[in-house]
């Protein structure tokens, strides 16, 4: 019996080391993966303060391009994930005030870190989705820097990011985007400006914060890492909205509200922000989804 006993406890303190070096290589690689430097030069725009660039860059911002979701309705800082087990992730104060980064930012470092999620000194930011708003196009960029480059200060420091296990394990296994600027091509071209019309090819446009959640073919589905009382984000896709007339997604986007009236989860369906979208942008978006390939709902 004790012979058994002995053999037991070194098979478990044999497990237990072989998880610790386990442990101890997904800490080490995913660290080197989040303290590697990236050298973008970025792309100088010309950024004007007059009266019109500055409410296309708020609309920009408070609605189709979602900032404020992850930054705030005052942009001065906002938590995104409050999970240890998988990471403690806040949008960053983007204000000139106490804790924030706006009064230490040139244009072109703004850029940088929108298009191409590179810090100033050229850190990787933490989930933030250049992947996204690289295909803003020059006007648009412009006016969102414009926009942000005259916020009212908000003295707001953030606790520092941390990542846990999960999401090191998530993104070891490439599950996890936590590192958006080494999913990029960082000398891509810009997006050509693009009439502001009814039409799919603006849709397309607008929807590029969307694919954050519901995915690069909108079939919605589980988020990796999400928390579990998180609401899967919904098929858009002809499978999961083909039921809805232009009428019910306008009743979506402006007050969260389903075809059969129930409400939509908006906790994690940004309505005080796509409510502010205006009727031609909400309609190019029904006429982009509606030429989307139909996709069964993910549920992996």
């Amino acid at each position: 019996m004790k012979r058994f006993l002995k053999i037991a406890g070194i098979g478990v303190g044999a497990l237990v080391a072989l998880l610790l070096v386990a442990v101890g290589a997904v800490y080490g690689i995913t660290q080197m993966k989040m303290g590697a430097k990236l050298e973008v030069a970025g792309h100088q725009l010309t950024v004007n303060s007059d009266s019109a660039t500055l409410e296309r860059g708020r609309h920009i911002i408070y609605s189709f391009a979602m900032c404020a979701d992850c930054h705030g309705t005052d942009l001065g800082g906002f938590p995104m994930i409050e999970e240890p087990i998988v990471a403690r992730l806040y949008g960053a104060n983007l204000t000139a005030g106490e804790g924030g980064v706006g009064g230490t930012l040139t244009d072109l470092d703004w850029e940088r870190a929108i298009r191409h999620g590179v810090a100033k000194d050229g850190r990787k930011l933490l989930y933030m989705p250049a992947h996204e708003y690289a295909l803003l196009h020059d006007d648009d960029m412009a006016a969102v820097i414009a926009y942000l480059n005259q916020l009212p200060p908000v003295n707001r420091t953030n606790p520092p990011n941390t990542v846990g296990p999960i999401a090191r394990a998530l993104l070891l296994g490439g599950q996890f985007k936590l590192l958006r600027a080494d999913l990029m091509d960082h000398n891509a071209a810009h997006t050509a400006v693009i009439a502001e019309a009814p039409t799919a090819e603006y849709g397309k446009y607008l929807s590029v914060a969307c694919a954050g959640c519901h995915g690069q073919n909108f079939s919605g589905g589980p988020m990796p890492g999400a928390p579990p009382e998180w609401t899967p984000p919904s098929n858009l896709t002809p499978t999961g909205i083909g039921h809805y007339t232009e009428e019910n997604f306008f009743a979506l986007l402006r007050e969260g509200r389903r075809p059969a009236g129930t409400m939509a989860d908006t906790v994690q369906m940004p309505v005080r922000l796509t409510k502010n979208l205006n009727d031609n942008e909400i309609r190019a978006l029904w006429a982009y989804l509606k030429t989307v390939p139909p996709k069964e709902y993910a549920t992996k």
